[in-house]
């Protein structure tokens, strides 16, 4: 007899198949295997009871404060530590259940197989400014070019061409100006065909620029403001374009001074909720999720939402991450953004592992190899 303690992160499916598992056993078993945590802030103390004792009666189980069982408080925030499996069973529970129970249950149903996306995909930034935060990202003229081919070599998926710094406490520049320094690149790019051999993104909020890009050839535009203006908006819906609908709390002139969230998964979701709607409204058929690391965000906030990347798997859209070389490194490890790629592959593959499918990345080349090397460690 071998007896071999295995890793909760190895691909569950491909091990149960390769023991011999029939298909309905390795549906039953994967889901005994996945693991939730689900925190519910604000719960009627009378719910809570009854949510861990129905948690219980299944196998699952509910962390509560002291005080809960003897209702002392009115209200408490627990922890549910549940198998997909044991959620599946609790939400038919909970949906007959009082004190706010039901709406709780459709909550919980919204996490359940969560699906994660084994497809990562790598954005390739350039930038066509002059005063973004790494040096090393911006390029003008025939070297934009050379630079875009060589990240397709290197392994990028997409190209996010931006023409404006979003880095803390930089100013708007004028529509013309933005169009100016992005319009010989995207030129160049239409005449030589790029969209045929990658996607092509353009990081815009602006209608003009974002208007003259989808007319040649891009069809993702990765707006920092989620979709505000109405006219983006009707853009992507009406040339059947991908919106990447991030999360800013402020303006990059100010969202640094001060941020502030009660919850900050929640208040990011909220965000999304209603961005997405917008979205849909306008015909918006593919949308894709940031939560803005950096952008109005304490270092406790980023951490926090990198590590709880699933919570937004939930929405059912693409999770895109860009962390490359931010700051938010320099405050856990000092350091200037040339000596931050191996912060920013840390932050990146722990994103991955969260469910992050698309990360925004500074060093193509790198983060195809880290990102290949963690496939083979996952199996």
């Amino acid at each position: 007899m071998v007896v071999e303690k295995l890793s909760n992160t190895i691909n569950l499916h491909r091990e149960l198949k390769s023991l011999g598992v029939d298909g309905g056993g390795v549906s039953i078993l994967e889901d005994k295997g996945t693991l939730h945590l689900i925190r519910i802030r604000d719960l009627h103390v009378g719910a809570a009871n009854i949510l861990k004792q129905d948690a219980l009666s299944i196998g699952a189980d509910v962390a509560v404060p002291r005080g809960t069982v003897t209702a002392s408080i009115p209200q408490v925030d627990v922890l549910l530590i549940a198998t997909e499996r044991q959620l599946q069973q609790l939400v038919k529970k909970e949906k007959a259940q009082p004190f706010g129970l039901k709406q709780l249950s459709i909550e919980l149903e919204s996490f359940c197989r969560l699906k994660h996306d084994d497809d990562i995909s790598i954005m390739g930034i350039l930038n066509a400014n002059d005063d973004s935060f790494y040096h090393a990202s911006r390029f003008q003229g025939s070297s934009a070019v050379e630079r875009i081919e060589t990240m397709i070599e290197e392994g990028a998926d997409i190209i996010d061409l931006g023409g404006v710094s979003s880095r803390p406490g930089s100013i708007a520049v004028s529509v013309e100006e933005e169009l100016e320094r992005v319009r010989p690149i995207i030129d160049v790019l239409y005449e030589q065909k790029f969209y045929e051999k990658t996607r092509l993104s353009l990081d815009s909020y602006e209608p003009r620029v974002v208007q003259y890009a989808l007319e040649r050839g891009f069809h993702i535009i990765n707006d920092i403001t989620g979709l505000a203006n109405d006219e983006v908006a009707r853009l992507c819906g009406s040339y059947g374009a991908t919106a990447v609908i991030m999360h800013m709390q402020g303006t990059p002139v100010n969202m640094q001074e001060n941020p502030i969230y009660s919850s900050v998964i929640h208040d990011v979701e909220l965000f999304f909720s209603e961005r997405i709607a917008k979205a849909e409204s306008f015909g918006v058929k593919d949308v894709i999720l940031d939560c803005g690391i950096g952008f109005g965000k304490r270092l406790e906030d980023n951490l926090t939402l990198i590590t709880h990347q699933s919570h937004y798997l939930r929405f059912g859209k693409k999770l895109l991450v860009g962390a490359s070389r931010k700051s938010m490194i320099n405050s856990i490890s000092p350091s200037n953004s040339s000596e931050r790629l191996s912060g920013t592959l840390a932050l990146h593959l722990k994103a991955i592992e969260q469910g992050a499918s698309i990360v925004r990345v500074h060093d193509v080349k790198e983060h195809a190899q880290a990102i290949r090397v963690w496939k083979a460690l996952r199996g």
